[in-house]
């Protein structure tokens, strides 16, 4: 009797230790469950409870006394205002309609005008445009010519005041400036001084770049936001090729990033820029898709190395086909004429990838109104956030170009109606991608300005950002450790 009570007693307890680990389990799971769901994916947000940008940039400058619509759009009903958002009825004229405020450095004109030949009169160091406009050299030298443009503008700006209606305006103070321009025509320095001569050690493209480096690291404006809020312009792959790497915190005005590595120039940071056409513009163009006999045109170097390898394949693929135009060619030689005549009377332009991933040849095609066909994986393009490149080029991977008939198939396939839409479509973004003094609205020198504000309040972000702790004086405090805890965690 004594030992089946025990039994039983015994497989009561073995019951109720196995009904307290099975509980005690069940609450363990579940504790986990409600812990990994609340360190796990944040859910999605509808986008429209997301502050808009322009309104965090508005209430980012609140307290610099800087005036509260300046990312605004100008004009009524060119933007409509609902809560945190903007809408825009027309991206590149209404919500680009701010003024962006730069403050230029008094460069030696060693840096810029200089390089043209111009020389100093006087305490000034810009030439007086009111009286004469120094020239800018011809040929190839003109595709990166924006260092120029540009400059030319903020001096009119200055000139003409309000009345000069352009997206960007010259101040004095760099307090109320959005940005820092650095006047350095650094394209045309490569292009004229790049070239070592025999009885010197650096060549004085380099040496400029030695003396831009020291001059703007010795600048409070500088030393201030770290170079974030400045603009430099580098069109030429080729030109800053020492001091990029001392200034990449800066803003840079480049054509793309093939030469760069993403931690000195990446799209998130700086401004890709168009090329400035060298051929002929087609002025009062009536063609039409008949009128235009020949079905895809490409005239340049064909042998390249890097990424334009491309160019040797495709020359093999279609230079049999019997409207296709694809033969070698330079501007020497009556070539840019040549290229005018070619284009103008061609349906398709190539552009392939050459030893960058971008070339003057797409812009050349626009401005012929010769619907671009880009073979270049790697490629950036002027104003993509507000302007899509689809409605008036094809993109085709360099993966399929190289493939028999492929390319040659699909531009066949292209009808006339959609044909005649993107270029239809091409005369109307032409304006965007020519260059001109005095500037108009729109045109490559109001579009690259514009570009440089839409940059503005994430440049503001960095720049608040890092004054967080500027209080911070004791050294001590750098060791600290950057994390709490509690006092009795130990």
């Amino acid at each position: 009797m004594a030992e089946r009570n025990s039994l039983l007693s015994g497989n009561i307890c073995r019951s109720a230790l196995v009904a307290l680990f099975t509980l005690s389990s069940v609450l363990f799971i579940i504790s986990w469950f409600f812990v990994l769901r609340s360190t796990g994916r944040p859910r999605l947000v509808y986008n429209g409870r997301i502050p808009n940008s322009k309104v965090l940039a508005r209430t980012n400058n609140a307290d610099e006394n800087q005036d509260p619509d300046r990312y605004e759009s100008e004009g009524s009903g060119s933007s409509r205002e609902s809560g945190y958002s903007i809408d825009c009825d027309n991206a590149v004229s209404h919500c680009d309609g701010r003024v962006l405020k730069v403050f230029m450095y008094d460069l030696p004109p060693e840096f810029h005008f200089g390089l043209l030949g111009w020389e100093q009169e006087g305490s000034s160091v810009w030439p007086d445009i009111r009286t004469k406009i120094p020239g800018y050299p011809g040929g190839l030298n003109l595709q990166h010519s924006i260092e120029y443009w540009l400059a030319l503008d903020l001096l009119s700006s200055e000139i003409s005041g309000n009345a000069h209606g352009g997206a960007a305006r010259r101040v004095f103070n760099s307090s109320e400036a959005d940005v820092i321009f650095v006047p350095f025509f650094s394209s045309l320095s490569y292009n004229r001084f790049s070239k070592v001569k025999s009885t010197d050690k650096r060549g004085k493209d380099k040496l400029l770049q030695d003396k831009l480096v020291k001059f703007l690291e010795s600048q409070e404006e500088w030393k201030k936001s770290g170079g974030v809020d400045h603009v430099i312009m580098a069109h030429h792959p080729n030109s800053m090729s020492e001091a990029r790497n001392q200034l990449w915190p800066a803003m840079f005005i480049l054509s793309d990033f093939g030469r760069y590595p993403p931690t000195i120039a990446n799209v998130m940071k700086d401004v890709i820029a168009p090329y400035k056409h060298v051929i002929k513009t087609f002025s009062n163009d009536t063609s039409s898709f008949d009128s235009r006999p020949t079905l895809l045109f490409f005239q340049g170097a064909i042998y390249r190395k890097d990424g334009g390898i491309v160019r040797q394949e495709l020359f093999y693929l279609l230079k049999d086909e019997k409207d296709v135009h694809f033969t070698f060619g330079s501007v020497q030689r009556d070539g840019v004429s040549k290229a005018s005549e070619g284009m103008h009377s061609s349906k398709f332009c190539l552009n392939i990838a050459g030893d960058t991933p971008s070339s003057n040849r797409l812009f050349d095609a626009i401005a012929s109104h010769c619907v671009p066909v880009i073979i270049s994986d790697e490629i950036e393009l002027p104003y993509e956030d507000v302007l899509d490149y689809s409605e008036f080029c094809v993109f085709v991977r360099t993966f399929d170009a190289v493939k028999k008939d492929y390319l040659i198939n699909l531009v066949r396939g292209i009808g006339r109606d959609e044909w005649t839409c993107m270029w239809e479509r091409l005369k109307e973004v032409e304006k965007h991608f020519k260059f001109r003094y005095p500037s108009k609205d729109d045109d490559a020198v109001q579009m690259i300005w514009k570009a440089v504000a839409r940059k503005v309040p994430a440049i503001k972000f960095k720049v608040h950002h890092s004054r967080r702790f500027c209080r911070t004086t004791d050294p001590a405090r750098e060791t600290e450790k950057q994390f709490l805890v509690p006092q009795k965690f130990w």
